[in-house]
């Protein structure tokens, strides 16, 4: 059998044009497939969609913030109004602003810089075909390499809700487009508790839009993020106005030009509704059976490895399950590519991996949250350090003092984990991932001097309670010495 390339990728998500240029950086023979990617399908890509998730979510601040239209030179007599105006021209001008970004970022990561790079780009469709030799046929092109790795993307996964399709709804690549009309929805249901609907849940209502989020499962997050940050989040959520239901929708229906759900025993009106459950994977066209790759609900089978159930055939993003974070699928993409092209001996470990949702405050978590922690290891094994953000003169200065820092480590020091609600928790997340990758023990993070004033000072002080407690601990030891040889020793006279 003649071998074209050292591998193939099936790609449709900007972590497949990573995998490409990656792969030529270790001289590997590669060739790049790839549907036409229309703008539904481009927005819904991190981190294009991300750009313009922060244009609007800085809109909504911003909205929130000022609070009236004078500062925008906006007059208008009817205060409906003048809320509408306001947020189609903080929109307009976002959406402008993300496209310049979107436009650049496109330009490095464009078809044509790949191909210049050597990489081989075939636009089209193809399936996979195992006889007589295993090959990805495009056309009358049989690409045969000795491995290939599934890099699809997602798409949105829509629940069976009676009348749902009848009514019509958006999805997360839609809701751009709809809030830059000259009249955006006020009244919007979401439907789905994963993180994108969150962000999105929250800066609707940031704008002044009436917001119920529909969450299925109360914990649906539970299993990544921390539950008392988790906690802390639906509560800044009801604070900032969204109002968070946890029944399902029954049925969906249109009653005089407007739309209505039954939820549980209320129905209520809305002008829009947005689906935001877990994604899919993008994966129908391309024949798996015939190469005997196997699936199960949303997600492909793969091991630590990131082989599917082919030996042969990788994969690596949201087309193998969990949340769009761009990061997590250039890390996974990383490890194919090394077992692809190499030996198969790398294994995929997420506990240094970090990830956020974007709401205000941001949300972080890298390595084990407490639960996980305690399941893990023996309870007396595992301590649990918090600090809040209000104690830092840079978060009274920008009155930013809703958060909170969490560090899950052990007796001897090692860190385990970190949860964190508050400014900048995106970025103070990536000290304690090098922190976690590099064995680094919380003593040295409490040993840090960071700049006065800043939020980086939120690590600092949190790891210094790990000293503290281990002093209390040692006093509390020597206390209790003390006690039981003055107690024996009266005892013996």
């Amino acid at each position: 059998m003649t071998i074209d390339y050292d591998i193939v990728i099936i790609g449709g998500s900007l972590a497949g044009r990573y995998a490409a240029l990656s792969a030529t950086k270790l001289k590997a023979k590669v060739a790049l497939v790839e549907t036409k990617i229309n703008d539904a399908v481009l927005l819904v890509n991190s981190p294009y969609g991300m750009i313009y998730h922060h244009a609007f979510t800085q809109t909504g601040n911003l909205y929130q913030m000022l609070g009236n239209t004078s500062q925008f030179g906006i007059n208008t007599s009817h205060p409906q109004t003048q809320d509408q105006c306001l947020v189609c021209v903080n929109w307009q001008q976002a959406m402008l602003y993300a496209d310049g970004v979107v436009s650049n970022l496109q330009e490095q990561d464009s078809l044509a810089i790949l191909s210049a790079q050597g990489v081989d780009v075939i636009v089209g469709s193809g399936q996979f075909q195992s006889s007589p030799n295993l090959a990805f046929i495009i056309g009358d092109r049989h690409l045969r390499a000795r491995a290939y790795l599934l890099a699809t993307g997602s798409v949105p996964a829509i629940p069976d809700i009676e009348g749902l399709q009848k009514t019509g709804f958006l999805t997360l690549p839609q809701i751009w487009q709809s809030l830059s009309s000259p009249n955006p929805p006020k009244k919007w249901v979401i439907l789905g508790g994963v993180p994108q609907s969150i962000e999105v849940a929250q800066t609707l209502a940031k704008l002044g839009c009436s917001v119920i989020l529909v969450v299925y499962r109360p914990q649906i997050l539970s299993h990544y993020l921390d539950s008392e940050i988790l906690q802390l989040l639906y509560s800044q959520l009801e604070a900032d106005g969204v109002r968070v239901i946890q029944t399902p929708v029954t049925q969906v229906m249109r009653i005089d030009e407007q739309k209505w759900l039954q939820i549980g025993d209320k129905a209520i009106e809305t002008d829009e509704i947005l689906v935001a459950f877990a994604q899919q994977p993008n994966i129908e066209f391309l024949n798996l059976a015939a190469a005997g790759v196997k699936w199960y609900q949303n997600r492909l089978l793969v091991n630590d490895k990131l082989q599917t159930t082919n030996h042969r055939i990788y994969a690596c993003g949201d087309v193998i399950g969990g949340y769009d974070c761009p990061n997590i699928a250039n890390h996974e993409a990383r490890i194919a590519l090394q077992n692809s092209l190499f030996f198969p001996i790398n294994k995929v470990s997420y506990q240094c991996i970090p990830w956020a949702i974007f709401t205000n405050p941001i949300v972080a978590q890298v390595g084990l949250t407490e639960a996980q922690a305690i399941s893990q290891y023996n309870q007396n094994e595992v301590v649990v350090l918090r600090q809040y953000f209000k104690t830092l003169a840079v978060a009274q200065l920008q009155d930013q003092t809703t958060g909170i820092c969490k560090l899950i480590v052990l007796n001897n020091g090692e860190i385990l984990g970190a949860s964190i609600l508050g400014a900048e928790a995106d970025e103070l997340i990536n000290l304690v991932a090098l922190a976690i990758a590099q064995k680094i023990k919380v003593h040295h993070l409490a040993s840090l001097s960071p700049i006065y004033p800043s939020f980086s000072e939120i690590l600092a002080q949190t790891a210094l309670q790990w000293s503290q407690q281990r002093l209390n601990r040692n006093i509390a030891t020597q206390e209790f010495l003390e006690s039981f040889f003055l107690f024996r020793r009266n005892w013996n006279f």
